[in-house]
């Protein structure tokens, strides 16, 4: 594989990985609580949840724009939390400890692959579906200055896999389509790079399934 001209990942299950649901209900509700995971994880209450099994009617507009806006990401979140039975605060808690920098883990060769990326003057950029700020886990983890633009859908009012939220990186970074590849785990979300002609390389989102150099690999390094 030639090296790319410039190199688009995604944030979450791509750079970064999130803490189980254990870890999060443990830091958030305490031990005592930890019984009520698997039901909260079910539920969509935790951020990186999938979506929920059964999805109330009354959540279903907000948890669709829950990408598109901060307040629409924490309503979603917390919303389907207090459906799983949880108290106002303890949503709360829960949803905090969600986008805590603490509670995300970058993948073995994140911190590596964004290193070599800058010392060979290969421009990077983030694009990704977020309702929240990752900028506090970048920093958390070293590496917000070898990122050189970050496009978030939330910031941005488009989603992937529309082909305008791929240009936005492009047109940033000042690169073109052809020599640039976009790095994810969503075949679908982060696939839709390749309508601009953007190669894609697809990597695991379970670190358990993912080689440790499966970005350097995908970035030809």
């Amino acid at each position: 594989m030639d090296a790319p001209t410039a190199v688009l990942f995604d944030f979450s299950g791509t750079l970064f990985h999130v803490e189980s649901a254990a870890e999060a209900v443990r830091a958030a509700l305490g031990v005592e609580h930890l019984h009520r995971a698997p039901d909260l994880a079910r539920w969509g209450a935790i951020n990186g949840s999938g979506v929920p099994d059964g999805l109330p009617e009354a959540m279903r507009d907000v948890w669709e724009r829950r990408d598109l806006s901060a307040a629409a990401h924490r309503a979603a979140y917390s919303g389907m939390a207090r459906h799983a039975g949880l108290s106002e605060e303890q949503a709360h808690a829960l949803y905090e400890r969600g986008v805590a920098a603490e509670a995300w883990s970058p993948y073995p060769d994140t911190v590596p692959v964004l290193r070599r990326l800058r010392q060979r003057g290969v421009p990077v950029a983030v694009v990704s579906n977020i309702g929240w700020n990752p900028r506090p886990v970048l920093a958390h983890h070293g590496v917000a200055d070898l990122i050189d633009v970050l496009v978030l859908s939330d910031e941005r009012g488009v989603l992937k896999p529309d082909p305008a939220i791929f240009r936005l990186a492009l047109d940033e970074l000042g690169v073109a389509a052809g020599g640039t590849v976009m790095v994810g785990d969503n075949e679908v979300n982060d696939g839709g790079a390749t309508a601009l002609g953007l190669r894609f390389v697809l990597v695991p989102e379970d670190p358990a399934q993912r080689a440790p150099d499966a970005l350097l690999r995908a970035a030809g390094l």
